[in-house]
């Protein structure tokens, strides 16, 4: 696979927005853990190898156990997730595949059931920035650090 583009290096302003939007994101107030759960998933259903790559490392970072990382994938099988987990893992999958879903009632009901208004907002907002940054990943073909050194960013 070979880089297209690197944005940063095109339209830095532009990548500035991005990275503010990214850093009120950061600074909301979710948990990490979740965010970082919210972020592996929507990178899973994206196919986003680099945001899996950074994602993954990061949960660990945090101290996210190897199993709930392996497991995400079929969290609805598993009881590892809490139910404010699942109601995040719920919304993430419905807004990433929202052409397909259309948010369904259920599945809002399940959010508001564990998170409130300002949560549902900030919860939703960082659904929408990572898969925004998928779209800038898989888009323009990041790839992921392998070991040898950064290959692009």
């Amino acid at each position: 696979m070979t880089p297209r583009l690197l944005p940063f290096d095109i339209a830095p302003a532009t990548m500035k927005a991005m990275m503010d939007l990214e850093m009120a994101v950061r600074q909301s107030g979710l948990e990490h853990s979740l965010c970082e759960l919210v972020k592996i998933r929507a990178s899973q259903i994206n196919g986003c190898a680099y945001c899996l790559h950074m994602h993954t490392a990061d949960a660990r970072k945090a101290g996210e156990t190897e199993e709930r990382i392996y497991l995400l994938d079929g969290w609805r099988e598993s009881p590892l997730y809490t139910d404010r987990e699942r109601a995040a893992l719920t919304w993430t999958e419905a807004l990433t595949r929202i052409a397909d879903t259309h948010a369904p009632d259920a599945d809002y009901a399940a959010l508001a059931a564990q998170f409130s208004s300002e949560e549902q907002v900030k919860l939703t907002l960082l659904i929408t920035t990572i898969n925004g940054w998928n779209r800038f990943a898989v888009g323009f073909r990041y790839i992921h650090p392998t070991g040898r050194g950064r290959v692009a960013a």
